[in-house]
């Protein structure tokens, strides 16, 4: 079922024109606008803000892709391809620094715009199922027949450790232009004590500053640790695409930082980086994760494209990892083996659901620990953590902790966060986005990260259970047979 709406008349009507068409004002009343007032308030609400970003934006995979999924539900005459909407809203922003839904439509080379209602309420079922989804996986995790366990804190450590600190090394490297950055920390005491070395990797828009936190924490508890900047992907390039210099970083960026961490790799061996254990631990947060899930060799599927056109024509916005997973469909990896001394990986805020279905021939025997919150819109815990680890990893080591509020964000300190919820970032994101106080997350992330590693050497698994506690957060780790009975009841 599809909706006509003469773009002249919505205008008309907005500003107080008779009522010509009343068939035009029922259908405003459908899509909630029942007064005039509330239409003109949108009309004239900027669409865009900063032209210089919105052009960037616009031009990415990512702004392409979400536009042209858009244009399938709200038509342009007879133009569904989105090509002249996107015409038309560059050539404005060529012309004004804020851009307004009438000044669009105004401008348009077209007399009408036909709404696909079918496809919106398609759009509206799916988003109302998967926060559902999400909802009713506390509620199952609350009637777990397991007992409830105060968390004891025997190397929970503060926030502020003095007596260690990091080497800065720039690598020269082949594949890139300028040298990567790398934060070396090395325990004061022996490192032998240690069977692992770890390389920790920020996510999209992220840098080593956002989790200098955590690799204090596991140098202070006998781990070498390896933090590196991926540039072009870094927090320097979101500050490209907000100036308007540089477009929105995707999956393109994925070959370029799996480079790096080989040349990290390559690096340790060779001595560059004096680091004297052999084995180590890919971690990352996010994006990071997802290149140390592809760096161990597991091999993405043939079916990723089908599945992801059944997932970007239902628009979904509970789930934006699905854009750079689906982005993968157009990007070229090359074939990888099993990394030698790879003990495991740990992915905060993990993804990779679409990539990898349920196939035992595909999976990994490395133990993974996977961490995500139940406040994660971007890499939501049911699907991207708890459906990642069913999905690639045979190891009964393997773990996820999923924390109650916690979102996707809560994992990245920045300045001042210790004194504010939110501290100093380039988009100040606040609790409403962040989720609930970022630094207690940080904290159990701390101990039980540091947990997994400690019972890691031991070959040993940590216990898996639910509703734990740890001062006010309330958090639970699950192994695959938790897991696997939540999907089965979700």
């Amino acid at each position: 079922m599809s909706i006509p709406i003469s773009i002249k008349e919505l205008v008309d009507w907005s500003k107080g024109a008779e009522e010509t068409n009343s068939e035009l004002a029922s259908w405003l009343n459908l899509l909630g606008f029942k007064e005039r007032k509330g239409l003109e308030k949108f009309l004239n609400t900027p669409l865009v803000r900063d032209k210089s970003m919105a052009r960037q934006i616009l031009r990415s995979w990512s702004g392409r892709k979400l536009l042209d999924e858009v244009s399938d539900l709200i038509l342009m005459d007879e133009d569904s391809s989105g090509e002249s909407v996107l015409d038309t809203l560059e050539n404005l922003l060529e012309k004004k620094d804020e851009v307004t839904t009438y000044d669009l439509l105004n401008s348009l080379s077209v007399k009408a715009i036909h709404i696909d209602l079918d496809g919106w309420i398609e759009v509206a079922n799916n988003w109302r199922n998967e926060l559902n989804k999400q909802q009713k996986l506390i509620s199952d995790l609350l009637i777990m027949d397991e007992i409830s366990v105060k968390r004891e804190e025997s190397n929970v450590l503060p926030f502020e450790i003095k007596e260690t600190e990091y080497k800065l090394i720039p690598l020269i490297v082949p594949h890139r232009n300028e040298p990567l950055n790398l934060e070396v920390w090395n325990p004061f005491f022996r490192e032998e004590n240690r069977k692992n070395w770890i390389l920790l990797m920020p996510g999209l828009g992220g840098d080593r500053n956002h989790f200098s936190w955590l690799a204090r924490s596991l140098s202070h508890n006998g781990w070498p640790v390896v933090v590196i900047d991926h540039p072009g992907s870094d927090s320097q390039a979101l500050e490209a695409l907000v100036e308007g210099k540089l477009p929105l970083p995707g999956a393109e960026v994925i070959p370029d930082r799996l480079n790096d961490l080989d040349s990290v790799i390559k690096a340790k061996e060779s001595g560059k980086i004096d680091i004297s254990v052999e084995n180590f631990v890919l971690m990352g947060h996010s994006l990071g994760a997802l290149t140390a899930l592809l760096a161990s060799g597991v091999k993405i599927d043939d079916q990723l494209e089908n599945r992801c056109q059944k997932v970007l024509d239902n628009l979904s916005l509970t789930n934006l990892s699905s854009l750079l997973q689906c982005q993968l469909v157009d990007i070229t990896l090359s074939d990888r083996e099993s990394m030698q001394n790879l003990s495991s990986i740990i992915g905060m805020n993990s993804f990779g659901s679409f990539l990898w279905q349920k196939n035992l021939d595909n999976q990994i025997n490395i133990p993974l620990f996977l961490t995500g919150g139940t406040f994660d819109l971007v890499t939501p815990s049911i699907s991207e953590q708890l459906g990642l680890l069913i999905s690639v990893s045979s190891s009964p080591l393997s773990r996820v902790l999923l924390i109650e509020g916690a979102s996707h964000f809560s994992p990245i300190r920045v300045e001042g966060q210790m004194y504010q919820s939110e501290g100093k970032d380039l988009f100040n994101l606040g609790e409403s986005i962040v989720g609930y106080h970022p630094l207690s997350v940080q904290s159990l992330l701390s101990f039980e990260i540091i947990n997994f590693l400690e019972k890691l050497e031991q070959k040993k698994s940590i216990p898996s259970n639910t509703n734990l506690t740890k001062d006010e957060l309330k958090f639970h780790i699950l192994d695959r047979t938790i897991i696997e009975k939540l999907i089965d009841i979700q």
